[in-house]
């Protein structure tokens, strides 16, 4: 009798916890549409406190330049060894060398690089939500509710649990894989296997939003067109990203950034990078991975 009444207990927390998560499913936020976020490089620094590599490089106007990629790499959250790799890139944008990034190889660009792309979905599913970029296949999945496997192979866009804290979903990624092109940015910021990165996504008022807005006008370049364009009289909702990234590997602390997103005049783009690989401005092919056989 003692057993059957601990089952039966077991069995109703059991239900109770499978209808609160049905119910929060049912309660989470409508992030659907097309997203835009048309500027680069991206990243929105934040008002105060530890952000992520800026351009050293300025048009007249103040505003980053983007035809120069010289990435600040005194910034403190730098470590010695990662200053250094930014400053090497930086030396060649200089002497007017293009250096290879994830974007212009062709290549998986993970999290948080994939941040800059100028278009985003978000296409909730029952147990998992996947999310798609402008770039080409750019995708990720998130499973909802799990925890990270205890071992974690290296992946192109690392292993990202996600959750629902009220009005906002919660990425956490962990698993990212470190290759010869692995970088954080377009200024080369490295990252190692220890890297940590927290998404915190949520639907906000223009005004709520509009200190970041005007950061990200006055650091990063709009050029608007290439699939995204976005009506700046618009005072609607915003889809805003604010992320977290760890790596004692890399970083002497965590540090944040946002992306606010608009919603998408233009209709979604497709966008292959693999369909055109010749890099003019080097002369060359871009290093787009190959497989030699099937995998199916």
């Amino acid at each position: 009798m003692r057993r059957r009444v601990v089952l039966l207990l077991v069995a109703g927390a059991t239900a109770i916890t499978i209808a609160a998560d049905s119910a929060a499913q049912n309660r989470a936020p409508d992030f659907s549409g097309v997203w835009a976020h048309p500027f680069l490089t991206g990243f929105e620094p934040p008002a105060s406190g530890p952000g992520p590599v800026l351009n050293r490089s300025r048009r007249p106007d103040g505003v980053a330049n983007f035809q120069q990629l010289v990435g600040d790499y005194t910034n403190p959250i730098l470590k010695p060894h990662a200053a250094e790799i930014v400053k090497r890139h930086g030396d060649q944008s200089i002497a007017g060398v293009g250096y290879p990034t994830p974007s212009n190889q062709c290549r998986p660009q993970g999290v948080p690089y994939i941040f800059w792309d100028f278009t985003m979905q978000l296409l909730p599913a029952q147990d998992h939500i996947t999310m798609v970029y402008r770039q080409g296949n750019e995708t990720r999945r998130i499973r909802m509710n799990q925890p990270h496997p205890k071992v974690v192979p290296p992946s192109w866009y690392g292993d990202s649990v996600g959750r629902y804290e009220g009005d906002t979903l919660v990425i956490d990624t962990v698993g990212m894989k470190v290759d010869r092109y692995a970088m954080l940015d377009m200024y080369g910021t490295p990252f190692s296997e220890k890297l940590h990165v927290i998404e915190r996504y949520r639907l906000v008022d223009y005004e709520e939003a509009s200190d970041e807005i005007d950061r990200n006008f006055k650091e990063n370049t709009n050029p608007m067109g290439n699939g995204a364009e976005f009506d700046k009289n618009y005072r609607g909702k915003m889809l805003q990203l604010h992320f977290t990234v760890e790596d004692e590997e890399t970083f002497t602390t965590p540090w944040t950034a946002t992306i606010t997103y608009w919603p998408n005049l233009l209709d979604w783009p497709e966008q292959i990078c693999a369909e055109n690989i010749r890099e003019y401005y080097n002369n060359k092919n871009s290093d787009t991975p190959i497989a030699d056989k099937p995998d199916f």
